[in-house]
């Protein structure tokens, strides 16, 4: 083994100032191979030996000419390397030592002279040789200006890096100076540089002495530069260690000047307070101990460490937590049930489950908090009615928002190991609460993300699984928090985009939105009284009759809610009080005929109903967000080859519908008195109106079959009959959802007729009465059925 006998930052042992000219070097030469270490020309370098091959080529060269070919090895780690695991270039020596070591070693010290090319490499005598080509360096030529701005530029940038901290000995730094060669200078440089092996091994095979000393040049720049760097970072390093300590030494002081002042030392007062806290705190063993290791931990940090920062906000969080504090229940049933009637009218399935709640509190202690979902469209009061609740029940009211959350730790909290981590959303809450029993309020659960932070939806399993959240364990917290107490109320506008695993934890309650008369209610009781208040007047200065809120729920506002309604008031107010500012001060009396000198033309077209039978015209109702719509089918045919033409933006649902329709009317024909050839020579054209409107759902199957069979046997259709249901092949009528807003669209557009399919009967339980008693209802089981009512005898 052969390799250099120190590291690359030890000093060259000497220079030779020439190479002896009467030297021959021969053809052949046997060859000393280097692990990590390239050897330039004029170089004189210590070398220990170890490989039996070396240590053979070594006696070969000592007993012949004393010159050898130092050759580098690809991989230092190869022990025999192969012809392809070395480099085709290296360098003649001569051995001008030889020290044989008590451990076998061999110390010999080697004179680089030239560089030569091998062209054979073989083993022979136990040794290896190689015949070589050897690299004359070009005699000096005449000096360019290039060759010479090179040299003046290596030898300026040799005495920069020494004076930068460079460990160049400083007869280098003569011979530098005195050298005149490029050649020659570049090899200088570079044996002093620490490179690489293959960057030394790449200069190495450069022959061209100017391009060689340029590529030095290049290197040597770059070793400033990190020089230059390395400075910087010294400097900026001892800057900093010196404000640290300059630090210490006056906080020492000051230390010293407040024992001297008798005053306590802050840390100390701050873990006693910490511990007095603790005694008093009414929490489990596991928590307990918790709380115990960190006030521990705390003792034993530097007051003024990052570590200490941490611990400090942990155990402020920790006893800022309600862990046994709660509210005491309102339970007397009258007073809650007196409140949820002045906050808000109707609702009443919610206000029957509170008070249901509350009258079971009252019988046990043990029951756990309910975990509700209002589900329905916006404006219809879902956050109101979680206020009043919590005031119901005498309870802190706590509401966070989860729409557009996608992180977990927004609910589950961070670990403590982040910098800046906090607790989730749920233990946040508890916090400002200040009560382990507050009725908390998630708002829009059905707008929750998910993306590579995880999934929120699937953290609130645990919050919001009566069996599980007794022991809910935030991730900052780090220990068990009892959530069984919380009651729990969420609200989502649709219930399709809750996954069902969360679906199933909640009792969902569905507010489908206000009738015209509970509108009328809410805003004489509230909305109104509000309104004028918000805008600094009063009874004496505005006054709305019932025509006129009526008018403005039926044509300047189409919704579920009462959002756009309290709107348009809040208008008619800031009219008025414009009035009032002005000097005008007089009660004015908004009614149905001025309110459009208020709110302007109607925004809203009722539907409207054309009072006359026609024949392919029948009339059906949707359900919407809004609280449903009427919703006219036309049909009409024309000649053609029996095709089925759809318009009015309709989804595939409702196409599939009207081929149900269409099939059935052709596999009935004969008992429908329909003539056959009807279908062979007619092509069929159904149009929705407002078809910039999507429409889709199975409910308009029979709406639309009887305006087929109205178009192929025409007969005329009643104008004052609204229907909905599902059609089969079989002509069976199928049960649909949304029967309540179907209903209340048919009464708004004053329709008092209306057929349903029979299933739907129990749904009549939720339509007001007020509105039940005026319509008739006719429930049927077969389309024949529809067809009778509906279609007008010849």
């Amino acid at each position: 083994m052969a390799e250099k006998d120190a590291k690359a930052d030890d000093p060259i042992d000497d220079i030779i100032e020439d190479k002896d000219p009467k030297l021959h070097i021969p053809q052949k030469l046997p060859i000393l191979l280097l692990r990590d270490i390239v050897v330039f020309p004029y170089m004189i370098v210590p070398l220990f030996v170890g490989r039996d091959k070396s240590k053979s080529a070594i006696d070969h060269s000592l007993s012949t000419h004393r010159m050898i070919l130092l050759l580098t090895q690809r991989d230092m780690e190869t022990e025999d390397p192969k012809r392809n695991e070395v480099y085709d270039m290296g360098t003649v020596a001569l051995i001008m030592r030889m020290l044989k070591l008590p451990d076998g070693r061999i110390r010999i010290l080697a004179q680089g002279l030239s560089r030569a090319k091998i062209e054979s490499y073989e083993e022979e005598n136990g040794h290896l040789a190689a015949q070589v080509t050897v690299i004359q360096e070009p005699d000096t030529a005449e000096k360019t200006l290039e060759s010479e701005a090179l040299v003046r530029n290596v030898r300026t940038g040799l005495e920069k890096a020494t004076s930068m901290g460079k460990n160049i000995p400083p007869e280098v730094l003569i011979i530098a100076t005195n050298v005149e060669e490029p050649g020659r200078l570049a090899d200088l440089t570079a044996a002093n540089l620490e490179l690489k092996v293959g960057e030394s091994q790449a200069i190495l095979e450069i022959t061209d002495p100017v391009q060689r000393l340029k590529k030095v040049h290049e290197l040597l720049a770059k070793e400033l530069e990190i020089l230059d760097v390395q400075s910087r970072i010294s400097t900026e390093a001892k800057g900093e260690m010196d404000k640290l300590q300059r630090q210490y030494f006056l906080r020492q002081q000051m230390k010293a000047i407040q024992k001297e002042l008798g005053e306590g030392n802050e840390l100390q007062e701050e873990l006693k307070a910490y511990q007095d806290k603790l005694k008093k705190l009414k929490v489990s063993v596991e928590v307990r101990e918790e709380l115990e290791k960190q006030i521990s931990r705390l003792a034993q940090m530097h007051p003024e460490s990052a570590e200490t920062t941490v611990a400090r906000n942990y155990l402020d969080w920790m006893f800022a937590l309600p862990w046994s504090k709660s509210t005491v229940d309102n339970l007397d049933l009258k007073k809650a049930k007196r409140i949820l009637d002045e906050d808000h009218y109707g609702l009443d399935k919610v206000k029957e489950r509170i008070l249901e709640y509350l009258a079971v509190r009252t019988l046990s202690k043990k029951i756990k908090g309910p975990i509700l979902c209002f589900v329905g469209p916006p404006g219809v009061g879902k956050t109101s009615l979680g206020k009043s609740i919590a005031r119901a029940l005498g309870r802190e009211f706590i509401r966070i928002s989860l729409g557009g959350v996608r992180d977990e730790a927004e609910i589950r909290g961070h670990r403590r190991t982040y910098v800046g981590a906090l607790p989730g959303r749920i233990i946040q809450g508890l916090r400002r609460a200040g009560s382990n029993n507050p009725v908390f309020m998630m708002d829009e659960v059905d707008k929750i993300g998910a993306d590579f932070r995880g999934d929120p939806s699937s953290a609130l399993l645990e919050v919001l699984d009566p069996e599980q959240n007794y022991s809910f364990r935030d991730h900052y917290v780090g220990v068990p928090f009892d959530l069984s107490k919380v009651m729990f109320i969420t609200t989502a506008n649709l219930l399709d985009p809750i996954q069902p695993a969360f679906r199933d934890r909640m009792e969902i309650i569905h507010l489908p939105g206000y009738i015209e008369e509970e509108k009328l209610e809410i805003a004489q009781q509230h909305l109104v009284p509000k309104q004028v208040k918000e805008n600094a007047l009063t009874l004496r200065l505005i006054q709305f009759t019932s025509g006129a809120i009526k008018k403005i729920v039926a044509v300047y506002t189409r919704e579920a809610g009462v959002r756009n309604l309290e709107r348009e008031i809040a208008s008619v107010c800031r009219k008025v009080a414009r009035k009032v500012a002005e000097g005008r001060r007089k009660m004015n009396k908004i009614t149905s005929q001025n309110i459009e000198a208020y709110l302007g033309p109607p925004k809203i077209f009722k539907d409207q109903v054309q009072k006359k039978d026609q024949v392919g015209v029948a009339m059906g109702v949707a359900w919407t967000e809004a609280g449903g719509e009427v919703l006219f089918v036309e049909a009409t045919k024309m000649k053609g080859k029996g095709g089925l033409l759809l318009t009015g933006s309709l989804g595939d649902v409702m196409k599939e519908s009207a081929h149900a329709a269409l099939s059935y009317a052709r596999a009935h024909a004969k008992e429908l008195g329909i003539d056959n050839k009807i279908f062979a020579q007619n092509d069929f054209h159904i149009h929705i109106p407002e078809g910039a409107i999507p429409k889709d759902g199975p409910s308009a199957g029979i709406t639309m079959a009887t305006a087929l069979i109205s178009v192929c046997t025409n007969r005329k259709i009643r104008w004052d009959l609204a229907m909905t249901g599902e059609i089969t092949l079989r002509g069976n009528v199928l049960p649909v959802g949304g029967v309540k807003e179907k209903v209340l669209a048919a009464q708004r557009a004053g329709i008092k007729k209306m057929i349903l399919p029979a299933p739907n009967k129990k749904d009549l339980i939720d339509i007001p009465k007020i509105v039940a008693k005026d319509m008739e209802f006719i429930f049927v089981e077969e389309i024949n059925e529809v067809f009778a009512q509906a279609l007008k005898k010849k």
